[in-house]
C-alpha cells in the first residue's frame, strides 16, 4: 500500500454521489484533495446541519472559522499539505508524528491541519504535540498547555533552561538563533526518540525555505535550503515540513481566522539585526512587486540541472567528449570570409569553408547580382536541393 493511497479518505455514504461524480481512475493524494474539498473537514458538519441552523446564524454573529473565505483557505492548506506528504512520503501507517509547537503561528497551524488530516486519514497514525520552554523572561507558561488541553491534543511541556545558556555563550550584540536552534534541536531530537516518535514535524514553509536558501546564497556560499524531508546527522530521527508548498501570508491569515493565542518569541524575535529578517523583507518586496516570482524560485529549487551549474562533485565535467558523426555540416548563410589563409592551411583547416543557402525560397540574385545567369540558375538548383536535404540542426544541451 502506497502512501498516496493510504491517504486517500473514507467518504461518508450519503456524499457517495458527489465522488461518483469524479472520474474513476482518480486515487491516491489529488482525488482526495479534490474530492473532499466540497465537503470540509469539520466533521462534515456543515452539510448536515445547514438547512435546520440557517435562520438562526441569520440572527447570530458568524464566527470567522464559518465563513466562505476561511473555508476556501482551509481547503488550499489541506490541499497543500497533503500535496507535500505524497511527494515526500512524510508519513505512513503506523507513524507516531511528534509535532514540535513553539506558540507561533505557524506551528500551531501545522498542528491543526494535521489533526484535520488524521481524522479522515483511512491509516492509523498518531499525533502528540511537543513544547520546550526554554525559560525565558516573560514567557507566558499557561498559553499553549489550555489550548493543548482546551483542543484534547496529547502533549509533552519539556522545561529547560536553555536561555541563560544562549546568553551566557553568545555575545552582547550577536544573535541568538544559531546557538538556540542547536540547544533546541538536540532536546527534541533526543525526546522524540525517548517516546519513540518515528517522524518530527517541523512548522517550516515554502517561505522560511527560500529564506534560507537566499541565506545561504548571500552568506554561505552555497545552494542550499530547508530540505522538506530529512535524516538528521546521528539517523536517529526523521524530520518533515508539511507546510513546504505552504506561503507564510495564508499562514497568517489562517491564524487570525482560527484566532490562535500566539506567544511571540522575545528570544530572537525583538533583535533586529537578524540577516533572516532582512532576507524576509526583501522576500515579501518582491511578493508584492511580482506575485510570482516566490512560486518560480521555489519551482527551481525542484527543478536543479547539476550540468548547467560548476559542482564538479554533482557532475563530472571532466569525461565529457563529443561524439560526432559523419555526416557533413555547412555553414548555413551568404558567405564566409576567411583571413591569414596561410595560418589557416598550416593549422589544417579549410581556407573556403563551404556554405549553404539559409532560406532557399528567397535566394534570389541580390547576393550575385554580378553573376551570371547560368550561375544563378546553379543556385536556384542547389537551393531546392538543400530545401529537402538540409534542416538547421537542433543542439539539445545536456542537462
Amino acid at each position: 500500500m502506497t502512501v498516496a493511497t493510504l491517504f486517500t479518505p473514507k467518504i461518508p455514504s450519503q456524499f457517495d454521489e458527489a465522488s461518483s461524480k469524479t472520474s474513476s481512475t482518480d486515487t491516491g493524494w489529488d482525488s482526495y484533495a479534490e474530492d473532499t474539498d466540497s465537503m470540509g473537514y469539520d466533521d462534515i458538519a456543515g452539510a448536515a446541519i445547514s438547512n435546520n441552523t440557517a435562520e438562526q446564524t441569520s440572527s447570530t454573529q458568524i464566527l470567522p472559522t464559518e465563513t466562505a473565505e476561511f473555508r476556501k483557505l482551509q481547503k488550499k492548506l489541506r490541499r497543500q499539505v497533503s500535496w507535500a506528504i505524497r511527494d515526500f512520503n512524510m508519513i505512513e501507517d503506523g507513524d507516531v508524528v511528534m509535532v514540535c509547537v513553539s506558540g507561533g503561528k505557524d506551528s500551531y497551524t501545522l498542528l491543526d491541519i494535521l489533526l484535520l488530516l488524521k481524522r479522515i486519514a483511512p491509516i492509523s497514525f498518531d499525533i502528540v504535540a511537543v513544547n520546550l520552554d526554554q525559560k525565558q523572561p516573560g514567557y507566558p507558561e499557561d498559553i499553549l498547555p489550555a489550548y493543548l488541553n482546551e483542543q484534547g491534543i496529547a502533549h509533552y511541556i519539556l522545561e529547560k533552561d536553555t536561555y541563560s545558556i544562549v546568553k551566557s555563550v553568545v555575545p552582547e550584540g550577536k544573535t541568538y538563533c544559531s546557538a538556540c536552534s542547536r540547544l533546541r534541536r538536540g532536546s527534541l531530537y533526543g525526546f522524540a526518540k525517548q517516546i519513540g516518535a518515528t517522524k518530527i514535524a517541523l512548522g517550516h514553509h515554502r517561505d522560511d525555505m527560500l529564506a534560507t536558501f537566499f541565506l545561504n546564497l548571500f552568506h554561505g556560499g552555497a545552494l542550499k535550503s530547508m530540505p522538506p524531508k530529512l535524516l538528521s546527522d546521528d539517523k536517529q530521527n526523521l524530520l518533515i515540513r508539511p507546510l513546504a508548498y505552504v506561503e507564510e501570508k495564508d499562514i497568517i491569515e489562517y491564524a487570525r481566522l482560527k484566532e490562535f493565542p500566539i506567544i511571540p518569541c522575545n528570544l530572537c524575535g525583538s533583535q533586529t539585526n537578524l540577516q533572516r529578517a532582512i532576507i524576509n523583507d526583501m522576500l515579501r518586496e518582491w511578493d508584492n512587486a511580482h506575485p510570482q516570482r516566490l512560486a518560480s524560485i521555489f519551482k527551481a529549487m525542484q527543478n536543479v540541472a547539476p550540468s548547467q551549474l560548476a559542482d564538479r562533485e554533482l557532475f563530472d565535467f571532466e569525461t565529457l567528449n563529443i561524439e560526432r558523426d559523419d555526416n557533413e555540416r555547412l555553414f548555413e548563410g551568404d558567405n564566409i570570409q576567411a583571413g591569414q589563409t596561410d595560418s589557416l592551411a598550416e593549422i589544417g583547416l579549410p581556407v573556403a569553408p563551404k556554405t549553404q543557402v539559409f532560406n532557399p525560397k528567397f535566394a534570389s540574385h541580390h547576393n550575385h547580382d554580378h553573376d551570371h545567369d547560368q550561375q544563378a540558375e546553379s543556385t536556384d538548383s542547389m537551393a531546392k536541393t538543400s530545401r529537402t536535404t538540409k534542416k538547421i540542426p537542433t543542439i539539445n544541451p545536456l542537462i
